[in-house]
């Protein structure tokens, strides 16, 4: 499972003129899943995603997790994430999941992060979203659960 997660001070995502998530402070979250992803992947990306001490301290430090600034966060599933372009020009999408599987593992972590507390919008999985966003840094952070990066 792959994400990039941007620290941002609002977000929102559109589909069609109509707003289905949108946030302030917090975390934009792209997320990706892999065919031979399983549970302990998805794991692994929640966690991450909720510890990241990213966010300033009373120092000026990035020192704070997004739980305990109050932030939000706005998933927003992209099987792009696992776009192969090191052949030709075109890239490959061949170890992206498959729908069934990417949505369920969306749902579940959306699911998990609002069992912790976190407040999650999110996009229209499927849907072709327009993602407003502002980067607040700009703070840009890539996790793979394969720890390929």
């Amino acid at each position: 499972m792959r994400a990039v997660i941007q620290r941002v001070s609002q977000a929102k995502v559109k589909v069609g003129q109509d707003i289905a998530g949108q946030i302030d402070k917090g975390f934009l979250v792209y997320l990706g899943v892999e065919k031979e992803d399983q549970e302990e992947d998805l794991v692994y990306i929640l966690d991450k995603t909720i510890n990241l001490r990213v966010f300033e301290d009373q120092d000026g430090k990035m020192n704070l997790s997004i739980g305990q600034v109050g932030g939000s966060i706005l998933a927003v599933s992209q099987f792009t994430l696992y776009g192969d372009c090191r052949r030709g020009r075109r890239p490959s999408f061949s170890k992206a999941a498959g729908l069934d599987k990417a949505e369920e593992f969306y749902n579940k972590f959306v699911d998990e992060v609002r069992k912790r507390g976190i407040n999650v919008e999110t996009g229209v999985f499927r849907a072709h979203m327009d993602v407003e966003s502002i980067n607040d840094g700009p703070v840009t952070i890539l996790l793979d659960s394969k720890k390929t990066f």
